[in-house]
């Protein structure tokens, strides 16, 4: 029998994933009380055949009882090579959590009378544990509900490697300011700006006569040669730091012609590497045109 669970900060999609986990075949039982999780696999024997995959939610609402969870896992150890567990912790920045938590209008379980903030600190001290833990982390700051199935989907379906980092490929344009969550900021000013070419400046990066304008250069491939060796190096560094979320991000003048291009030419280059998540988006891309450029 294998027994997943579920668990990670509030607001963090736990819910949405014991959905998806469902859909997948696991027999999901959320927020069931910690202390009954050593008699549900002793009672394992009487499930159904067909029920060989359980999730089980777990989460700051197991109040007094997470502490008593070390010793479940521990416990959990002693049935031996038929009961297979493993930990999938889902994480967000504390900024994403309190702007879900305003935009639902809820309270944080464990900020009683204070800010969000507060109950998140709370939180995440109490899960510390956990997440130090866990098999899987996947942090969905920057996850559509899509793409955390999609991540989900390669954990426990496609049974990849996964080494718990999400990496964004994000383009901008410097004009409209560099995006606040960045690790990585590269500048693409140097290459010629189609912008300023007759025929061009109203399309975008993923039309082919831009892509071509901006890869006619040598310099635009050696500018993603360069960066592809450089993420190669650091990505297997920032997985062995413990990093659940990387976020690249390519600006030109606008974010329309030239960063865009560039940055669906990365995406094309990493997309091949199952090792991690990877997801593209073009932040300013329509902006030049709801202001009539």
């Amino acid at each position: 029998m294998k027994y997943v669970i579920v668990t990670g900060m509030s607001g963090a999609g736990k819910s949405t994933a014991m959905k998806m986990m469902e859909d997948m075949g696991y027999f999901c039982i959320d927020n069931l009380p910690i202390p009954l999780i050593g008699k549900l696999v002793e009672f394992s024997n009487q499930f159904s055949a067909k029920t060989k995959k359980v999730a089980l939610g777990i989460d700051v609402r197991s109040g007094a009882g997470l502490g008593e969870m070390k010793d479940v896992l521990e416990g959990l150890k002693n049935y031996g090579p038929d009961v297979n567990f493993e930990i999938l912790f889902l994480d967000a920045e504390d900024e994403v959590l309190v702007k879900r938590y305003k935009e639902t209008r809820r309270n944080h379980p464990l900020a009683g009378q204070e800010r969000i903030e507060q109950g998140l600190k709370k939180e995440r001290t109490e899960l510390a544990f956990l997440k130090k833990s866990a098999d899987y982390i996947i942090d969905t700051s920057q996850l559509l509900t899509r793409e955390l199935k999609g991540e989900l989907e390669k954990i426990f379906i496609q049974n990849q490697d996964y080494k718990n980092l999400f990496v964004t490929i994000l383009s901008f344009g410097f004009k409209y300011g560099i995006p606040s969550d960045s690790d990585i900021v590269m500048d693409v000013r140097f290459l010629p700006n189609p912008y300023y070419v007759d025929g061009l400046r109203a399309k975008t990066g993923n039309d082919k006569e831009i892509q071509d304008y901006v890869m006619q250069f040598p310099e635009a491939h050696q500018f993603l040669d360069k960066l592809e060796d450089m993420i190669n190096f650091l990505i297997p560094n920032y997985i062995s730091e413990g990093k659940n979320q990387l976020v690249i991000s390519i600006g030109c003048t606008g974010g329309k012609h030239r960063s865009v291009t560039l940055a669906n030419e990365l995406y094309k280059r990493l997309e091949c590497k199952k090792e991690f998540g990877l997801k593209i988006e073009h932040r300013d891309i329509g902006k030049d045109a709801l202001r009539g450029k």
